[in-house]
């Protein structure tokens, strides 16, 4: 298999380790944690007693703004430049399910010829399912590879990986258990078939790169060795519709390779309502793009990571109430900057597909030229009987099963109804799991808690969790709440900086 590019852990302390998780909506626990609800954590499916958002102009032209970034991506600009012409008269809208692609101007290009042909988008996601009718035309395969033969036919490291492969399993195996990666591949790529969804890029390929498992939970190890892989494999955009709490160098390095390969990677902002992106998406500083959410009406979710105030690589695209597919040839709505990022992995196929020799400077530089920041900011209006900070620390869940069914258009879910829980005093367990997404058909609570000093957080795009060796939660030590004083262990993190060089040496001696 092929070289394992990061420590198993940068941050540790008694056997606990920080892995990144993504924005699947899901809680998965070993032990037992308090959970709060704030501003948030859920929906108008829910009813509540106020308005939920009103709006306020953030700033007009594309100049930037430290809430959008350059405002919402405008495909018939960003492709009409990309081949040296002026942008692309408009034409009808699609209408219905396809809303998104009318709101970035997809059909625009489609108009020119320009539909993604040739171009390989690799999601590194919870894996893809490749036999969804709505896919399985416009998945990459491995075309140097023998499937099940049990050999490395193209010497690549990786056995019988004719349909991608899978680093949180290190396995073949990239089917999607989860939904959360088949739904993003179908915003980029649904065919155009009249059925279901047609994807930003309908004619481009999806390379199925599984880097979290069916929780949705992963490392960044495994999102690393993805990018290498992908980078490798002949893909030319990366979506990554995940992300993470904190920095990472090693993860740095694999963005810096593909960039200096000239493949573009896409990343999600993140759903806390923070002022900034999440990593990986604020290393757009030096390139890639990060993706914050807006809705039909380009008012900014108000659940979006802002692009903050010091310029990067930042756009906005549909986010809110997206349709696209999800496993077992299913359909179904979800929202969040997960969604809003595979409409800017769509342009930039659609780009690629006009013109192969683009840089990740020049995808960049387009992107940021081309996109109009005329989006409104969301901020939130809530009355005394929505959420307060007494409500919050009292209000916990408990999940009576898991949930494996999927909402569709218009459904509304009520968080009383047994199977997704209801409000009481009890709080998860092991077997506990709630893909929240496929029920509320939004970002749905917010699990809040910290670790000594790095602040470890839980919520429906960004995530990270706790991890002992035998990947349980350590609790020896740790009380795991919203309140400091609960915190148990007062010892210094520590960082093995020999080990990181080591791996870092490693890293660069294979890859530089």
């Amino acid at each position: 298999m092929a070289q394992d590019l990061t420590t198993n852990s940068l941050s540790s302390d008694k056997g606990l380790t920080i892995a990144s998780t993504s924005s699947v909506n899901c809680f998965d626990s070993s032990n037992n944690y308090d959970l709060s609800l704030n501003s948030s954590s859920f929906n108008s499916n829910v009813e509540t007693e106020t308005d939920f958002v009103t709006t306020e102009s953030t700033s007009t032209s594309n100049q930037y703004s430290s809430t959008s970034g350059y405002g919402s991506i405008n495909a018939a600009a960003a492709v009409s430049q990309a081949v040296g012409q002026d942008t692309f008269a408009d034409v009808a809208d699609l209408g219905g399910n396809n809303w998104g692609a009318d709101f970035v101007k997809a059909p625009e290009a489609w108009a020119q010829g320009y539909t993604g042909q040739g171009v390989v988008v690799a999601v590194l996601d919870t894996g893809v399912d490749r036999n969804h009718n709505d896919l399985q035309k416009n998945i990459w395969t491995n075309s140097k590879e023998i499937a099940d033969n049990g050999i490395d036919d193209d010497s690549n490291g990786y056995i019988d990986d004719v349909y991608g492969w899978n680093f949180d399993g290190d396995n073949k195996d990239t089917l999607d258990g989860n939904g959360h990666g088949t739904h993003v591949s179908g915003t980029i790529a649904g065919e155009n078939n009249g059925v279901g969804v047609t994807g930003i890029a309908y004619d481009s390929k999806i390379m199925p790169v599984k880097v979290l498992n069916d929780s949705g939970a992963g490392s960044y190890t495994a999102i690393a060795n993805g990018i290498y892989y992908a980078v490798n494999n002949g893909a030319n955009v990366i979506n990554l519709s995940l992300g993470g709490s904190s920095d990472n160098f090693i993860l740095q390095l694999a963005l810096n390779y593909a960039s200096s390969q000239g493949v573009i990677v896409v990343m999600a902002a993140g759903n806390e309502s923070d002022s900034q992106p999440a990593y990986p998406a604020r290393y757009a500083e030096n390139y890639g793009i990060a993706v914050g959410a807006v809705d039909k009406d380009n008012n900014m979710a108000y659940f979006s990571n802002k692009a903050g105030s010091d310029p990067i690589t930042y756009v906005t695209a549909p986010g809110v109430d997206i349709y696209s597919t999800v496993p077992n040839n299913g359909y179904a709505s979800y929202s969040g900057t997960s969604m809003a990022t595979p409409h800017v992995t769509g342009v930039v196929a659609l780009m690629l597909s006009a013109n192969k020799n683009l840089t990740d400077a020049q995808v960049r530089q387009i992107l940021s030229e081309t996109s109009g920041n005329s989006t409104q900011a969301a901020t939130l209006n809530l009355d005394s009987n929505f959420v307060t900070d007494s409500n919050q620390e009292s209000s916990s869940f408990s999940i009576k099963q898991y949930q494996d069914g999927f909402s569709q258009t218009g459904e509304q879910a009520s968080l009383s109804i047994p199977e997704i829980g209801s409000w009481t005093s009890e709080i998860p367990t092991l077997s506990n799991r709630l893909n929240s997404a496929k029920d509320l058909q939004e970002p749905v609570f917010n699990l809040q808690y910290k670790m000594k000093n790095n602040e470890i957080y839980g919520n429906s795009v960004l995530r990270s969790k706790v991890f002992g060796d035998d990947n349980t939660f350590d609790t020896t030590s740790y009380s795991l709440s919203n309140n400091d004083k609960d915190k148990k262990d007062k010892d210094d993190n520590t960082v093995d900086i020999e080990k990181i060089l080591e791996e870092l040496k490693k890293a660069i001696d294979k890859y530089f």
